[in-house]
């Protein structure tokens, strides 16, 4: 069967993506599901700076590539072994799949899955396979989803069924942005009712994380961005200050709004100066939790003293420390009874031959939640 798909065939090509145009429009041999998997037609995909990681190389992965990663589908096929899943089911697709069996899984931590990191890493699904062809080529699979593409083949394991409600572009953003910053503040952080927060990158999952903490109880909520236009919404989504990152004295103004910095400083937007930042505005005793990505080459100057003499924590979250099966249903839930308005993050919607425009508006901060809908 043939499916149309964003193919990324070369990383590094320059802005603006929509002359360079990095992702091709292809027509993809996509082959049945496997023992274990399933078919699943894309209804929505959300663009997300981890798929931009990938076409500028910041996040290196084998090529050629579909990308995507952020979805909600329904499914159309089961493979051999799938007893819980059936035709017609709605699903959100999750980029880290997890074996239920390796050391991670069993303490209950399916965000950091062995074998799950091994097959992304690799470009393959769960159990090794890949799905997709390219004029007799076989192309990598982005993270085990892939779903830039009308149709995904998948690992049952990177699937949660869910209910049928929610439209797909609301459904698609539980995937990687609510489930990832929403789980960085309950996951991993635990912010408790009356602490201070601050959250520096305001995408999807920086807003993701702002509405988790405006949720959890916290007094003090201090949005930090580049762009003016999404601090104002951010004072619109309940946080009580908002700073532009930009400017030179920003720690010195965030410390001042919270007499001597916050409980919790989250750092969203995978850039080094963000890092540092979110390390400078965290008061003593208090925890720095990141949940971006910038490029593996990148560092940090942490002062061990400092960790040391103030008892500060530095932590790392990724998918949200979640476990997808559990989390994805009780934030849905939460969406349901309006204490995550997750729907004001929607930006574009975009079609698959747009995709390359939205990788622009992604790289230029301006994009809210783009959703490329099929």
């Amino acid at each position: 069967m043939k499916i149309r798909a964003a193919v990324l065939e070369a990383m590094g090509l320059p802005a603006p993506y929509a002359q360079s145009r990095p992702l091709k429009i292809r027509e993809v041999e996509i082959d049945p599901p496997g023992h274990g998997e399933v078919r699943v037609r894309v209804l929505a995909a959300g663009l997300c700076h981890s798929d931009l990681s990938v076409v500028n190389g910041d996040r290196p992965r084998p090529l050629p590539m579909v990308l995507g990663h952020e979805s909600a589908g329904e499914v159309l096929e089961c493979g051999p072994g799938v007893v819980d899943l059936v035709p017609g089911d709605r699903v959100v697709m999750v980029f880290m799949p997890s074996c239920g069996g390796c050391l991670p899984c069993q303490e209950g931590r399916p965000a950091l899955c062995e074998p799950g990191a091994a097959s992304n890493g690799a470009g393959t699904l769960l159990g090794g396979a890949r799905r997709l062809r390219l004029d007799g080529q076989l192309v990598n699979h982005h993270v085990g989803v892939s779903c830039f593409a009308e149709q995904v083949v998948v690992s049952r394991r990177s699937c949660v069924k869910v209910d049928p409600d929610l439209t797909p572009a609301e459904a698609a953003l539980f995937g990687c942005a609510v489930l990832t910053g929403v789980g960085a503040v309950i996951n991993t952080a635990r912010v408790q009712a009356g602490s201070s927060v601050a959250v520096l990158g305001l995408g999807g999952v920086g807003f993701s994380a702002l509405l988790a903490a405006v949720a959890s109880g916290a007094r003090q909520v201090v949005a930090l961005d580049l762009n003016e236009d999404k601090l104002a919404l951010a004072r619109r989504l309940g946080a009580t200050d908002t700073v532009n990152a930009g400017r030179p004295d920003a720690a010195d103004e965030v410390r001042a709004l919270t007499k001597g910095g916050v409980d919790y400083a989250f750092e969203m937007a995978g850039a080094i100066p963000a890092m540092e930042l979110a390390w400078r505005i965290t008061r003593r005793g208090g925890s720095t939790v990141t949940a971006g990505l910038p490029h593996p080459d990148k560092r940090f100057a942490l002062p061990p003293v400092q960790m040391v003499a103030e008892e500060r924590t530095l932590r790392g979250s990724y998918i949200g420390s979640a476990v997808p099966a559990r989390d994805i249903p009780r934030y849905i839930e939460m969406y349901r009874r309006g204490k995550l308005p997750v729907d004001q993050l929607m930006g574009e919607h975009l079609s698959l031959d747009d995709i390359n425009r939205g990788l622009d508006r992604l790289a230029t901060g301006v994009a809210m939640r783009d959703v490329v809908l099929f």
